[in-house]
């Protein structure tokens, strides 16, 4: 499938539920939202129906969202059965990283290799009040589990919140010199809860450029053809 900018598309995002173990206070607010019930939620094994037909359209790789998506039950066998349509070569995971701990060989077996992990701070404290109540250790224990496992990439997702956790910035850039990790730095988008609460705590990628480049030397990577998104 060429899009009206000449690009090749292959790749798919399937959220597989709209709930999550964390209320984190610029995605909801404290008090959650409602979600929807069963019947209004795709089965498998329609979302696997949808999978093959998108493959014959000529998608070969397939994110899995939610929500956070390791909530739901079933989800190891469904992967599974992602990893065997023809023609699907590659199955990625994007997850709070709260329960993933046990997940992550059986993850890795079932045929997810890639993984995002979402990671707002590396203090206990203002992780806790970020999320609304998320486990830090939680979390960094499952990040080491999928490390071990043999995940490759493992992507850490930090949205970046002036004020809040921007004091962070060059933490989160030196774990990729003990690991290999890498670092993904999210600008706050003005939608949603965040829309309604956040409009001074906004920080531009360029002033995140600008704050890891006093301190270490950066080089460019990747070739510019990527094609999963916006991400440079």
């Amino acid at each position: 499938m060429i899009d009206g900018y000449n690009r090749n598309i292959n790749y798919l995002r399937i959220s597989i539920t709209d709930r999550c173990n964390l209320r984190c206070s610029y995605c909801m607010p404290k008090e959650g939202v409602s979600v929807l019930g069963h019947e209004d939620v795709l089965k498998y094994e329609e979302i696997l129906r949808i999978v093959r037909v998108a493959v014959d359209l000529g998608i070969a790789k397939v994110r899995i969202t939610g929500g956070e998506p390791l909530v739901r039950r079933g989800v190891l066998d469904f992967i599974g059965n992602l990893a065997e349509i023809t023609g699907l070569t590659d199955i990625s995971l994007t997850t709070n990283g709260m329960l993933l701990e046990p997940f992550a060989a059986p993850l890795f077996k079932a045929g997810v290799k890639r993984i995002n992990i979402s990671l707002d701070s590396l203090n206990e404290a203002k992780y806790a009040r970020i999320t609304r109540g998320g486990e830090l250790n939680a979390v960094l224990r499952g990040i080491e589990a999928v490390h071990q496992a043999g995940f490759y990439p493992i992507k850490i997702n930090v949205v970046v919140i002036r004020g809040v956790n921007d004091d962070e910035i060059i933490d989160f850039a030196r774990l990729t010199l003990h690991k290999p990790f890498q670092i993904r730095f999210i600008e706050l988008m003005p939608i949603g809860q965040a829309g309604l609460t956040s409009e001074d705590q906004y920080i531009s990628n360029e002033v995140i450029l600008e704050r890891i480049k006093s301190v270490y030397r950066l080089e460019p990577g990747g070739d510019g053809k990527n094609t999963d998104g916006p991400a440079r």
